[in-house]
């Protein structure tokens, strides 16, 4: 397809323009050759007409699709050209935050001013062993692919870092050794790694300065190659510099600063040791205040000196030669400060006593007037004589910066030299990487000797650049089988030549410099001679004849002659060196010893360091003619030569390139300015590497990639069975210019667009499919609203028409019904009208009588109550006088009870005393004390009859005082009314009269009178009903408050609940935090044991055996796992002489003793900190408590306490005795032998009976003493201490037990009300009974006794109890049992037939042993009464025998008979196991060989029962604590653990060795626990299982060993885990494509990408699933415990779900729409995983949840407001800084995708601005969850095992 045919309508261009330098346009109409102007639309809305070069008639560039751009490799474009590149660059940097972008094999890093969260040792980690095309674009891309390339092709590498000042090559120098040092590790224990960074600082301190481009721009080159070894680890370095700047020292520009370091001493010149450098502030020196600008913002200097100096120390610099560097420097500064007086035009003086020339001779230590001499003269030679000379102030104030620039560069120099030695390795250097650090091309207004060097080099470097990438070029094409056609490039030797050849710029220079008058301008006329006219690069200026130009691959550089020849003779005077080289002080002439030696390419001076300075005069006679020979090298002479020197080095290392791209001027972060990004992109040779690409075919696809990306073009009988024949038979329709492609070996080579205009057909063919998707999906759509409109017409019209009739029948209804209404209206309103008048008549006749009965009844009324109202308020009186008396009779009463209540308390202080003394001397005072309770007792019965006799008194009393009362009160009231009838009549009498004449008035009154009564009455019912009011509102607020009250009380409880879970949780956190501690610090402490081990192992290879070749490791090995697999040569070593074994075996088994004795101090001193912790939290709420509890609690019961104590001490004693005299009676009884003795009949055996039959029941009633005295003292420590911290948790539990019991909120309510009644009125009965609470101890005394009967009565019952459990144990062993069998029997059912057979004849077996068991004991039983009737047998017989003696002593000899004897049937006992191994001490050695080291878990887990050895080792030690044999138990205890670690360590990457060991360290530890005797431990076992316990040693410290161990594999197990699954992870859960088809594959540029389409090397989902089976099937081999495995599971997905998710983060590539789906899906069959075997309470599911919120994040839409918040909430697992690199890298698939806009990525963070996360960016992979190891005792039977002879063990033995 011709290129024109691509510039049609919508098609979009690339324009020139002056700004922005290129313009994105859109063309209005199609392109048609001859057209001479293009109708463009430009994209802020303005129309323009394009005018073509009429001469080249060259199109505008086309633009790429929108999916290509902001692509990870420019060469991915289709259209490679200038503003292509330049556009993708400012996309990723601007829009994505990407400051990487590969450019071929080129890394263009753009600086961002700002730090970055990208370069920690996470990234590190991810980067480390991948491909270069299948992570982001990255610095730690290009180091990790030259590691590789060494370890693989065994080529030295190097890394070319370029770039113009400010563009961070320093930064990404220093990054590249950063990652070099993390991930290759040391050879030695030197800390290599460390000091080749260290060097870094110190180089930037003497070597670095601030410009007004960069606040830390390098001013020298640098060349640093880091040696390895043959594993390729790091072994030293060694660095070369080149050009340093060394007239910064002397002049600096407006805001640029001289070196860092002169300004780090000024800034610490208060310290101590510097007091001697009589130093000050920057601005009081010449040489540092010229800039303006001393300080740097956000540089601390002081700090920065302290980091130089630590890295002096580091690199082995003294502290005296730190000093001696210092004194220098300071020397510098001072000489700066050092002035001239003109005496005339040709002299010049200094002050005398100058005191900046007085400091800087004292401190180098020269004298002072020969200084001062020399720095004001020069001595001239000629050929017969010698003379001195004055020169004037310019010049000796030159010669003075001269000398300063010549000591700066010396000391530069020394100190170079002295890190090259602190670097140097002595082991022989195998490979090696040099990281080049080297000025890019520069440019300025007025450029000089130094841009001419630093111009020229970078031509080298362009040339060796264009070479390598053509060689690439042609490598490709010719492993691909592509005829190679010339690809026609830049080569910019002539311009090397102009530079270098023979009368070459330099060598003209150079012969210039020899000239006795030798100028610049003579110099340029020389050049203008040579070379104008003659060569195309050389120009001279149209208007300077001082000047020259030369066209270099970037541009054209006007250089000014002027200064050419100072510079490059590099003028010092001999004389002031000779001063300095007489110096007193040490290290000043070993700066200047160079001098003297002869200078070569390869020595450090002139390995392109800074040139030594030269005098032009001759030397002196005594001068030998070999050092004047050398004294002429000019700096351009040893420049060319180091140039030449490092080419050598670069052409013979594979070369790798970094371009750091400055992108504007004023160090804004992220700011783009396109024209400076251009001049430095035309600079650095990325446009000519695009150039070169371009020229040939760009695109390359594979056959597969091709296949899947363009299937949609293909039809289907286009699609055959062979990939390679289908892409040829499509191309070949698609494209027809066979020019414009061509088939490879593997891949698709295509030209410059081609890719576009397959693209072009794609997203044609995928939008004409939409449209007819559209179409018809919009044409379904219409007719189904069509459809439901017409149906919703129909029901609409129907509804109206009804709608319509039921109106018209509702009017017709209405009128009918009006009419009637009408009618009864009327009647009722004249019926209503009469109804009215009556009732008002009614009413007003019923008023008026009601009010006329009214006034006669309260006239009645009133008299009525005042008689009350008179009688009411005398009786008031009279009880008032009553009260007042009684009151003062009760006051005397108290008075004489209080005395006489006092005087009783004395007698009964006294006489507690007494019984306190009498109780402590006598042992019967509960009697005495029960007495006390009686007469106790019998006082409070008097005291209640008292008070009864005293209540009946006083009623008494009251009635006969209430009966006088009542007669003087009637007595009273009949005088009022004799008085008031007697005034009542004489009244009446008077007032008749008066009566009568006012009679009227009265009645005139009477109306008035009236109406204020009503009015009273109004205003009374108004004052009720207000009255009523107010008391229902103080009803309501009293409701409110009680609610309210009942609302708060149920908020505290919840707060308090809440506040229970949060601080529960915050101690679980804390809890696993401590635990995660403990366990790193026990990873770190079998790291160092290993590595010791290690280096013991090849100190003894060393004087033994000779040494092993080299094995090359896997390139993509990591610093990180070479801990574990550095024994890699010494792992074939294993079968050393025994010999050679002996010695090494008595060091290397740890000393467990003393492991520990530090391990239990440990653990006391944590306890200590956690007993404290705990008092100080608790102190607060304690101090009140406390102290009252210390006030109200007795002293007596510290002497009760100790009596106590005494008493049981006693009676164990008195215990012991017996116990002992009872051994020593059964002894006896067993040594007497004789048969009158032992007889049951014989007096003696009678009497030791008795008295053992009397012992025994003494025994027991001292064992009942000994239990009341024991739950005595229980009960006082708890009266004593109700709440102390040792019983907290226990009284708490019990107090939670006894609630639980309850059985509905009632009983709990009142039991709570109960316990605060209790509370109250028991510290209210202390205050009650006497300040000292003495009473209440002797009360509490005796409720002692009544306890004392409580716990008999409780031991009676705890005895029915335990015969109780016992039965019901018996009954859950048989339940047990019968469940096992079923379990056996269902088991064997899901068995194959082969499987089942066997299983079922092993439990056959066992069931027949058991049963065997079970008669053997039986048998022995009867045995015993077999053997007992036959020892009462042979008593009589014996007896009887006697008699028959007594019988047959009057028979004869003669007539006794002999009788044969019977033989005695001896029975054999069976010998019943006891669960135990025996084994001698010397088998110790094969035991642990046989069962440890040889064994085989493979066999082991199929054939033999889980956790077998584990068996054995305990019932060994089993064997050893019966022998109470301390030294065996420790033995083997000890070779036990040493051995596992051996076996570890040799087949320590062995997933199954590992998983075998873990399990049967988990179930040794286990047996240990549940055989230990402790309470805790054996309460899961069975009676049998408890009689196995151990008697004689307590192993709680060896468990914790083993604990320890366990978890050293643990976190072993993971790491295999680990290496095992990491290479699956990113190819099964990223790259493979589960759902095929749904993401398709975007083109690629030169480093390509892992293929997603599944190879047969590749990993899968389905591997890993597989994985996964596979290693949970070992483990339940194995017999791991259930627990175990789960933490095991949940730390594989937390790996998975990390490793994928930290590839997610750095992959563009991967993030889409599409690949969301495919890691949904992925993870759904995770969990799909867990469920199938049970583990979704694992905690597993959970690990995984940043991924899936992530992938959901790639899918959700990306838009409003609306879906900012929905992420925000949505992902709650994610960080800001995940969340916001996601939706930076999210990438469409398909031009239908959008991108994610910049203003929605800052929505986003504006709303998490809040969120407080971790501001890394990747998951830690390496984390490993806190593991526990819960008990889970076995119901194997020790008995049981047996030993199979496949293990060897033949020599132990079953006791």
């Amino acid at each position: 397809m011709a290129a024109s045919e691509l510039y049609t309508k919508f098609a979009r261009v690339w324009i020139p323009d002056p700004e922005e330098v290129w313009k994105s346009a859109e063309l209005l109409k199609d392109y048609k050759p001859g057209d001479k102007v293009l109708l463009l639309h430009l994209e802020e809305g303005k129309d323009l007409e394009y005018h073509l070069d009429p001469n080249t008639k060259e199109l505008p560039h086309l633009r790429n699709p929108d999916i290509l751009v902001g692509e990870n490799d420019l060469t991915a474009l289709s259209y490679l050209h200038e503003p292509a590149v330049l556009h993708n660059l400012r996309v990723r940097f601007i829009d994505s935050k990407l400051i990487y972008t590969y450019c071929g094999i080129v890394l263009v890093a753009i600086n961002p001013y700002e730090q970055l969260p990208i370069y920690g040792e996470d990234i590190i980690n991810a980067y480390s062993g991948q491909n270069m095309g299948d992570m982001d674009p990255h610095i730690f891309a290009v180091a990790e692919e030259a590691y590789k390339q060494m370890a693989r092709d065994e080529r030295n590498q190097s890394i070319i870092v370029s770039g113009e000042s400010g563009a961070g090559k320093t930064v990404s120098a220093k990054y590249a050794m950063r990652y070099f040092a993390t991930v290759s590790g040391s050879a030695s224990e030197a800390n290599v790694e460390e000091k080749v960074l260290a060097s870094n600082p110190i180089m930037e301190s003497i070597g670095n300065a601030k410009t007004t481009r960069n606040d830390n721009s390098s001013r020298f080159g640098k060349y640093i190659e880091i040696g390895f070894d043959k594993r390729y680890r790091i072994i030293g370095a060694n660095m070369r510099t080149y050009l340093l700047e060394k007239s910064r020292v002397v002049f600096q520009a407006e805001e640029e600063r001289n070196y860092h370091i002169f300004y780090q001493l000024c800034a610490s010149a208060k310290l101590p040791e510097f007091k001697m450098l009589r130093l000050g502030n920057a601005d009081n020196f010449n040489y540092t205040k010229q800039g303006g600008s001393p300080v740097i913002e956000g540089v601390d200097d002081a700090k920065e000196m302290a980091h130089t100096r630590q890295a002096c120390t580091l690199l082995g610099i003294s502290e005296s030669h730190q000093m001696g560097i210092f004194r220098i420097l300071a020397g510098i500064l001072h000489l700066g400060n050092v002035g001239f007086t003109s005496r005339d035009a040709d002299s010049c003086t200094i002050p005398p006593k100058h005191e900046p020339l007085c400091i800087f001779c004292d401190l180098m230590g020269v004298d002072y007037e020969e200084m001062c001499h020399w720095l004001c003269h020069r001595k001239l030679a000629t050929a017969t004589e010698t003379y001195i000379k004055p020169i004037s102030k310019l010049q000796a104030t030159n010669a003075r910066d001269a000398l300063a620039k010549h000591i700066y560069a010396k000391l530069f120099n020394w100190i170079v030299d002295n890190v090259n030695q602190a670097l140097h390795s002595a082991v022989k250097q195998h490979s090696f990487i040099g990281v080049l650090d080297i000025y890019g091309f520069e440019t300025f207004e007025i450029n000089s000797f130094e841009q001419f060097c630093i111009n020229y080099a970078n031509e080298k470097l362009q040339q060796q650049f264009n070479m390598h990438v053509f060689k690439l070029e042609q490598e490709e094409y010719m492993k691909e089988q592509i005829p190679w056609t010339l690809i026609d490039f830049y080569d910019n030797q002539p311009c090397i030549n102009l530079i270098e050849s023979k009368l070459g710029i330099l060598d003209l220079l150079d012969e210039e410099c020899k000239m006795p008058k030798g100028t610049d301008d003579t110099w340029a006329q020389k050049l203008y001679n040579t070379h104008l006219n003659k060569c195309a690069l050389f120009e001279k200026p149209r208007l300077s004849n001082k000047a020259f130009i030369i066209q270099h691959f970037a541009d054209k550089v006007e250089y000014q002659c002027e200064g050419f020849l100072e510079k490059n003779k590099d003028t010092v005077f001999e004389e002031q060196i000779k001063v300095l080289k007489s110096s007193k002080f040490k290290m000043l002439p070993e700066l200047f010893q160079d001098d003297e030696k002869a200078i070569s390419p390869t020595s450090a001076t002139s390995s392109g360091r800074t040139p030594l300075t030269r005098t032009p005069a001759k030397p002196t006679k005594g001068r030998p003619g070999q050092m004047a020979k050398e004294h002429k090298k000019t700096v351009g002479h040893q420049f060319r030569n180091s140039l030449h020197l490092l080419m050598e080095t670069l052409n013979a290392t594979t070369p790798h390139y970094v371009r750091c791209i400055k992108p504007n001027d004023f160090k804004f972060p992220f700011t783009f300015d396109e024209k400076r990004a251009v001049q430095q992109l035309r600079a650095c040779g990325v446009l000519e590497t695009i150039r070169i690409s371009a020229a040939g075919f760009p695109s390359r696809w594979t056959y597969q990639e091709f296949f899947s990306r363009y299937r949609v073009l293909m039809k289907q009988k286009d699609v055959l069975s062979d990939r390679k024949q289908t892409c040829k038979n499509v191309l070949e329709k698609l494209i027809l210019d066979k020019d414009k492609y061509q088939f490879g070996k593997t891949k698709i080579f295509f030209r410059a667009g081609q890719v576009a205009y397959l693209e072009k057909l794609r997203a044609d063919k995928l939008r004409a499919a939409c449209i007819r998707i559209q179409k018809t999906i919009r044409g379904w759509l219409l007719r189904k609203k069509y459809l439901r409109m017409r149906k919703a017409a129909i029901t609409v019209q129907r509804y109206v028409r009804g709608y319509q009739a039921r109106c018209y029948a509702k009017f017709l209804r209405r009128t009918k019904a009006a009419t009637i209404i009408q009618k009864y209206w009327r009647m009722y309103v004249v019926r209503r009208r009469y109804k009215i008048r009556r009732a008002a008549t009614i009413v007003l006749q019923s008023y008026l009588r009601g009010f006329l009965a009214r006034n006669r009844y309260r006239k009645i009324l009133r008299e009525h109550k005042a008689v009350i109202i008179q009688k009411r308020v005398r009786g008031w009186l009279a009880r008032t006088h009553y009260k007042r008396s009684m009151h003062a009779i009760i006051y005397l009463q108290c008075c004489l009870r209080r005395m006489m209540a006092k005087r009783e308390l004395k007698k009964l202080k006294i006489e507690a005393r007494s019984v306190e003394r009498y109780k402590k001397l006598h042992i019967g005072m509960e009697n005495k004390i029960m007495q006390l309770q009686r007469k106790v007792d019998e006082q409070n019965k008097d005291y209640k009859c008292l008070v009864e006799k005293l209540t009946n008194l006083e009623g008494i009393y009251n009635s006969e005082t209430e009966k006088l009362r009542s007669d003087l009160e009637r007595l009273q009231l009949s005088e009022e009314e004799a008085k008031v009838a007697t005034g009542r009549v004489l009244s009446l009498q008077e007032e008749i009269a008066k009566l009568r004449k006012d009679l009227e008035q009265t009645r005139s009154e009477k109306k008035c009178i009236e109406e204020h009564a009503d009015r009273y009455k109004q205003e009374t019912e108004q004052l009720v009903s207000n009255l009523k009011e107010e008391n229902t509102l103080l009803k309501q607020e009293k409701e409110a408050l009680n609610h309210r009250i009942m609302q708060q009380a149920k908020e505290m409880t919840e707060t308090m609940e809440k506040k229970l879970v949060e601080e529960t949780k915050q101690l679980e956190l804390d809890l696993n935090d401590e635990r995660l501690r403990y366990q790193n610090l026990l990873n770190e402490f079998s790291r160092l044991e290993e590595r010791y081990d290690d280096l013991k192992e090849e100190m003894t290879l060393m004087v033994h055996v000779p040494k092993p070749g080299h094995k090359r490791t896997d390139s993509t090995h990591s610093s990180n796992e070479s801990e574990y697999t550095f024994s890699s040569e010494i792992a074939e070593m294993e079968d050393i002489p025994s010999r050679t074994e002996e010695p090494s075996e008595k060091k290397v088994p740890l000393d467990m003793s003393l492991f520990l004795k530090l391990q239990k101090r440990v653990t006391e001193l944590e306890q200590e900190k956690q007993v404290m912790q705990d008092e100080l939290d608790r102190k607060e709420e304690q101090v009140l408590r406390s102290k009252a509890k210390e006030e109200e609690r007795p002293q007596i019961r510290g002497a009760e306490l100790e009596y106590e104590s005494l008493k049981r001490q006693e009676l164990e004693s008195e215990n012991k005795k017996l116990k002992n005299e009872l051994n020593e009676l059964r002894k006896a009884l067993s040594e007497k032998s004789a048969p009158e003795v032992t007889a049951p009949g014989a007096p003696a055996y009678r009497v030791l009976m008795e008295q053992l039959t009397s012992v025994s029941e003494e025994l027991d009633v001292r064992k009942e003493e000994v239990l009341i005295l024991r739950s005595q003292l229980v009960s006082q420590k708890e009266a004593i201490q109700p709440k102390d911290d040792k019983n907290t948790m226990t009284d708490s539990t019990i107090l939670l037990e006894d609630v639980q019991k309850m059985k509905d909120k009632g009983e709990i309510a009142q039991a709570y009300i109960g316990l605060k009644e209790t509370n109250r009125s028991s510290a209210l009965d202390y205050h009650e009974l006497n300040e000292d609470g003495e009473l209440w101890l002797v009360y509490e005394g005796l409720k002692q006794a009544n306890r004392l009967l409580e716990s008999q009565l409780q031991s009676q019952k705890r005895s029915h109890e335990n015969e109780a459990e016992a039965l019901r144990g018996e009954i859950q062993s048989l339940k047990e049992e019968n469940n096992r069998q079923q379990q056996l029997l269902a088991q064997n059912l899901q068995l194959p037939p082969e499987a089942r057979i066997e299983a079922s004849l092993q439990h056959e077996i066992t069931r027949l042993t058991n049963e065997n068991l079970d008669l053997m004991e039986q048998l022995e039983k009867q045995d015993k009464t077999v053997r007992k009737l036959k020892k009462q047998l042979k008593v009589f017989a014996k007896k009887i025998g006697e008699l028959e003696v007594g019988q047959m002593e009057n028979i004869s000899p003669g007539q006794i008979i002999d009788e044969p004897i019977r033989p005695v049937n001896i029975p054999r006992k069976e010998k019943d196991f006891q669960g135990m191994l025996e084994y001698k001490k010397e088998d110790e050695q094969k035991l642990v060989k046989n069962l440890i080291l040889g064994n085989k878990p493979r066999g082991v887990a199929v054939n033999l029962i889980p956790g077998l050895p584990a068996y054995i080792l305990f019932m060994c030690v089993r064997h050893a604590d019966y022998l109470n044999d301390d030294q065996k138990v420790r033995s083997l205890l000890t070779s036990t653990i040493n051995s596992i670690k051996k076996v570890l360590k040799k087949r320590g990457d062995d997933f199954e060795t590992v998983s075998f060991w873990l399990s049967n360290t988990c179930r040794f530890l286990h047996c240990l626990k549940q055989y230990s005797g402790e309470e805790g431990f054996m309460k899961h076992n069975t009676s049998r299982q408890n009689e196995h316990c151990l008697t004689n040693f307590d192993l709680a410290e060896y468990r914790q060993v083993l604990s320890d161990l366990a978890i050293q594999i643990y976190q072993q197990l993971v790491r295999v885990l680990e290496n095992i699954l990491q290479p699956m992870i990113v190819s099964g859960m990223l790259e493979h494509e589960t759902i095929q088809g749904v993401s398709g594959v975007k083109p690629t540029g030169l480093r390509k990408r892992t293929s997603s389409i599944a190879d047969e090397g590749t990993y899968t989902l389905d591997s890993i699933l597989r994985q996964l089976n596979s290693f949970h099937s070992v483990m339940c081999q194995h017999g791991m415990d259930p627990e175990l495995i789960k933490q095991v599971v949940k730390q594989m997905f937390y790996i998975i779900g990390a490793i994928t998710l930290n590839n997610l983060l750095l992959r563009k590539d991967m993030c889409s729409w599409s690949k969301g789906m495919q890691i949904r899906y992925n993870v759904s069959q995770l969990e799909e995983w867990l469920r199938d075997k049970n583990l979704m309470n694992s905690g597993a599911k959970e690990t995984l949840e940043p991924l899936i919120q992530a992938a959901q994040l790639l899918q959700v839409k990306k838009k409003t407001d609306d879906d900012a918040e929905a992420i925000c909430s949505m992902c709650n697992a994610l960080t800001t800084a995940q969340i916001v690199k996601v939706l930076n890298l999210y990438t469409p698939v398909n031009e239908f995708e959008e991108r994610v806009s910049v203003s929605f990525i800052r929505t986003i963070q504006m709303r998490l601005r809040d969120r407080k996360d971790s501001p890394q960016l990747l998951m830690d992979a390496k984390h490993i969850f806190p593991v526990t190891f819960p008990f889970n005792p076995s119901s194997l039977a020790l008995e049981t095992i047996q030993i199979p002879a496949s293990l060897g063990l033949g020599f132990i033995s079953r006791v």
